[in-house]
């Protein structure tokens, strides 16, 4: 009985180092110098590990200074806001374009801001490209940082938004260049190319950020998607 009880707790103790390491790579504990994946960057796709990528920007203000630059991004650091209350940023910029569309944001986490630059440039950009023949030269913005609970849903009344800690953004739809709109309200239902081109950029989003919510996850959400790096992860 005893030799299978101590491969029983050597496995034991393996599944929990392992949920450790884990644990503090999702919570962007684990320094770049430490980290086994390469430094993210905004000119190439991130391939593999792009979650613990972003993560190691959470907390590191001077790789985030390396990441975040021109042409890709008008990145500008700002001052912390110490949490009170559930409220405020750690490590945040503002920015007014992201990937050649302009966006007006004064206040998002470095990691949120990587992956929506990330995201602009790598999938919605390419895809503007292929099924309007033209880019997209400004993103809805319906705000980042606010201090609040989560709405919608109540299952979680009383627990403290993403936004709350400038760790989220809210997009209500698209410009192209020649000036078409495309609307998260107006144009999410249906077959035309508009609506295709929103489930689509939703559908990639995902890879980007642990939460990204649109018109199909509830009626709070009609007229934009959620975007956010916290702790939970779904696509709907």
């Amino acid at each position: 009985m005893r030799k299978p009880r101590r491969v029983f707790s050597k496995l034991l103790l393996i599944f929990l180092f392992l949920v450790a390491v884990c644990g503090a790579f999702w919570f962007g504990l684990v320094p770049q110098r430490l980290s086994p994946f390469s430094p993210i960057s905004l000119e190439k796709p991130p391939g593999l590990f792009v979650d613990f990528k972003l993560s190691s920007l959470r907390f590191d203000a001077p790789l985030c200074n390396s990441v975040l630059k021109d042409p890709y991004i008008d990145a500008t650091p700002i001052p912390d806001r110490p949490l009170k209350d559930g409220c405020g940023w750690v490590n945040a910029v503002r920015f007014t374009h992201a990937s050649e569309a302009e966006i007006g944001v004064q206040n998002l986490t470095c990691e949120t801001a990587t992956a929506l630059t990330l995201w602009v440039k790598h999938e919605v950009q390419p895809l503007a490209q292929e099924m309007f023949g033209q880019k997209v030269t400004r993103l809805g913005d319906m705000g980042t940082y606010d201090c609040r609970n989560i709405v919608g849903n109540p299952f979680w009344k009383g627990v403290r938004s993403q936004h709350a800690t400038a760790n989220a953004i809210d997009i209500s739809g698209f410009t192209l260049a020649d000036g078409r709109s495309i609307s998260v309200l107006r144009d999410w239902k249906g077959d035309d190319a508009e609506s295709r081109f929103l489930k689509e950029v939703h559908r990639r989003a995902c890879k980007y950020f642990r939460v990204a919510l649109g018109p199909n996850f509830n009626a709070s959400h009609a007229n934009h998607f959620h975007f956010d790096r916290g702790l939970m992860w779904t696509c709907k």
